[in-house]
C-alpha cells in the first residue's frame, strides 16, 4: 500500500478534485470563480492545463492555516472537491431512497461522496449505511446529524432491506454505522447484529465492518456485535484525549471508547479493530502522538486521521488546516508504532474506500492463510 496510491485516492494526484469547491451558490459567476482562484494564489490556467503539481497546491497557498480570534478560515485548495455527479452516484442514491435507508455520507456531509458514490479509481460505488434512522440522541459539536431525545422507533425491516440493497449493488466490502440511540435499552446492538447476520446469510464471503457507538460503556452490547460475524470492529475516539469534552457529547469520553475497542478484541481476537481521529480542532502534535500511542497500546489495529471540516456555522470552527505534508508525517508515525494500517490525509474519513480496499485484501489474505493451514 503506497503513499502514491493514498494520495491518488484522496484527490491529491493532480487537478481533478480541485477545479470546483463544494456546491457553489447559484448566483456565482465564472468571474467570481476566477477571482476566488486568483485569491488562492493560483491561476485559472493552472487548472485548465492540468500542470499544477500536488506540492504547489499548498506551497503557493497564501491564506492562513491557523485561525486567529474572530476569524473563519478559508478552505485551502487541497480540500476542494467535485460536485457529486455520475450514473453510479444517482443509481445508489435512488436505491437508498426507495428502501428508506440512510447513509453517513449524506448525513455527515462527507466531502468524498462524489468520488465514493461515483465509483472513482476502483470503479466500485461504496457507501456507509447508517442504521437506526437519521436522528441521534447525542449532540457532538462537530457533527451535523440531527438530534432528538427520543428519535422515531426502529424499522424492523431495516436489517433485511440493508442486505437487499447491498446484494443489489454487488459490493464485497460494506460498512455499517449508526447514530447513537441512548433511548434504547441495548443502544441498538441487537439491530446491528441482525443486520450483520442477514448480510452474511445472503453472502458468506462479504466483508462487514461495523462502526458502532459506545453504548454508554455497556460491554455486553459490544460483545453482541463483535460476535455477530463481522470482520472489522470500528469505533471512533474522534479527537485527542485533551479535547474530548470540548468536541464530543458529555456522555462520551476517551476511556469509555478505549474500553469498547479493547473488549471487541478480547471477545474476538481475530477481529480487526479500527478508530479515527480528526485533526484541526486545536490539538498539539504531542497530544496527537500520545493519543496514537494509547490507541496502539490498547491493541487497536487500524487508524485513520483526517481534517475536521466545519459542517455548518453552528458547529465548531476549524482551528487549523493541517497540510498534506503533516498528514504524511502522521501516516509514517502510525506505521512506526505498529498499526496494521494507517490512513492519513486531508480528505480521509473513518470509512473511506481507499482503506476499505486495503482491508478487503488484508482480510482475504488472512482467510486464505487460515484455510491453507
Amino acid at each position: 500500500w503506497t503513499l502514491e496510491l493514498f494520495l491518488s485516492t484522496i484527490g491529491l494526484d493532480g487537478v481533478q478534485t480541485s477545479r470546483l469547491t463544494t456546491a457553489p451558490s447559484t448566483s456565482a459567476t465564472l468571474q467570481d470563480r476566477k477571482k476566488e482562484i486568483k485569491e488562492d494564489g493560483l491561476d485559472l490556467q493552472d487548472f485548465i492545463s492540468g500542470e499544477l503539481s500536488e506540492k504547489s497546491k499548498w506551497e503557493e497557498y497564501r491564506g492562513n492555516l491557523k485561525r486567529q480570534k474572530g476569524e473563519r478560515l478559508r478552505l485551502p485548495p487541497w480540500l476542494k472537491t467535485e460536485i457529486p455527479i455520475g450514473k453510479n452516484y444517482n443509481q445508489l442514491k435512488n436505491t437508498l431512497r426507495e428502501l428508506n435507508l440512510h447513509t453517513v455520507c449524506e448525513e455527515a456531509r462527507c466531502p468524498n461522496i462524489g468520488e465514493c458514490w461515483g465509483g472513482g479509481e476502483y470503479a466500485t460505488a461504496t457507501a456507509t449505511i447508517m442504521l437506526m434512522g437519521d436522528t441521534c440522541t447525542r449532540g457532538c459539536r462537530f457533527c451535523s446529524v440531527k438530534t432528538a431525545r427520543k428519535p422515531p422507533p426502529l424499522d424492523p425491516d431495516e436489517p433485511y432491506n440493508t442486505a437487499k440493497a447491498i446484494a443489489a449493488w454487488g459490493l464485497d466490502y460494506v460498512v455499517l454505522t449508526s447514530v447513537d440511540r441512548d433511548d434504547l435499552a441495548d443502544g441498538g446492538a441487537e439491530h446491528f447484529a441482525k443486520t450483520v447476520s442477514n448480510l452474511k446469510e445472503r453472502n458468506s464471503t462479504i466483508l462487514v465492518e461495523c462502526l458502532t457507538p459506545d453504548f454508554r460503556g455497556d460491554l455486553s452490547a459490544v460483545e453482541k456485535i463483535a460476535l455477530s460475524g463481522l470482520d472489522v470492529y470500528a469505533h471512533n475516539v474522534e479527537t485527542v484525549r485533551e479535547l474530548q469534552r470540548y468536541v464530543r457529547d458529555p456522555r462520551a469520553n476517551f476511556d469509555q471508547s478505549l474500553s469498547v475497542l479493547r473488549h471487541a478484541k478480547k471477545v474476538k481476537p481475530s477481529v480487526l479493530t479500527k478508530t479515527s481521529i480528526m485533526l484541526g480542532l486545536g490539538e498539539t502534535d504531542a497530544q496527537v502522538h500520545s493519543t496514537m500511542k494509547e490507541l496502539r497500546d490498547s491493541g487497536v489495529d487500524c487508524l485513520t486521521l483526517g481534517q475536521y471540516m466545519q459542517p455548518t456555522k453552528r458547529h465548531l470552527k476549524v482551528e487549523e488546516y493541517v497540510t498534506p505534508e503533516k498528514f504524511v508525517y502522521w501516516e509514517k508515525m502510525g506505521q512506526e508504532m505498529g498499526f496494521v494500517y494507517t490512513a492519513s490525509g486531508p480528505l480521509v474519513r473513518s470509512s473511506y474506500k481507499a482503506g476499505e480496499f486495503f482491508l478487503k485484501n488484508l482480510l482475504k489474505n488472512r482467510k486464505m492463510e487460515e484455510t491453507s493451514e
